[in-house]
């Protein structure tokens, strides 16, 4: 069997190989092959806000968590932010981010507000209605 100039054998495992990106790692392997984030069925819409928790671990200390959810914790570190933001950030796919992140839920290392359903936002005749009574006076 014949290599390439990285060390890479040119037949064995050439798909989960990449010559410019290096090695590939399937989204099944960062989740443990789960695809639901954690057995409450917790369900992470894109734009739901996530928080680190006071109980998170410091940055040294997070040793017993994988290197993808070392990721998502460093970027809540920053700031608030999305789902949507954090699969960006960490360059994950949003399912594997939802995964991960019902994972860090369960172990009390972040905090996520969820965002407020259509149905139970105020009417926008109503709002209306408000406004043009507050102009009234």
């Amino acid at each position: 069997m014949t290599e390439d100039r990285s060390g890479v054998p040119r037949d064995a495992g050439i798909q989960w190989y990449d010559h410019e990106a290096g090695p590939l790692v399937r989204p099944y392997a960062m989740t443990g092959g789960r695809t639901q984030p954690g057995p409450s069925g917790v369900r992470f819409d894109l734009i739901a806000l996530v928080t680190l928790a006071e109980s998170a671990p410091a940055s040294g200390d997070d040793t017993a968590l994988g290197p993808e959810h070392r990721s998502l914790l460093e970027l809540c570190r920053t700031e608030t932010q999305s789902v949507a933001e954090l699969a960006a950030g960490a360059d994950l796919p949003v399912g594997v981010v939802r995964v991960l992140l019902g994972d860090l839920l369960e172990m009390g290392c972040v905090k996520v507000n969820r965002p407020v359903p259509p149905a139970q936002l105020p009417d926008e005749k109503i709002l209306r209605e408000v406004i043009d009574g507050l102009r009234a006076l």
